[in-house]
């Protein structure tokens, strides 16, 4: 799903105020974290994830792996949080048009 920068501001916004729903821990992503992550994501639609390095490359490379297995759009991150949505059959969420 491709959004126009207005719609990421919307959803930025409306991400600010949320608690990370996913952390991944020391065995890094795993088969059962990409299955909380969808759950999470057909509950709530728009959820932050909590990646624990530091490591630029490492993140990325986690980040890229997140959005491609669970079928979602890369919101935004910041320091070791990430923001990604995917829309559910319900649309819980009205994103602006334009």
């Amino acid at each position: 799903m491709t959004l126009n920068k207005k719609q990421i501001q919307h959803l930025k916004g409306l991400a600010h105020s949320l608690k990370p729903v996913v952390l991944l821990g020391s065995n890094g992503l795993t088969e059962a974290v990409i299955a909380e992550i969808d759950y999470a994501l057909n509950h709530h639609e728009l959820i932050k994830v909590k990646i624990p390095t530091d490591n630029r490359e490492t993140k990325a490379l986690i980040v890229e792996a997140i959005c491609r297995e669970a079928n979602a759009t890369k919101i935004q991150v910041i320091g070791k949080t990430l923001i990604i949505y995917r829309q559910s059959s319900e649309q819980k969420i009205k994103i602006p048009k334009v």
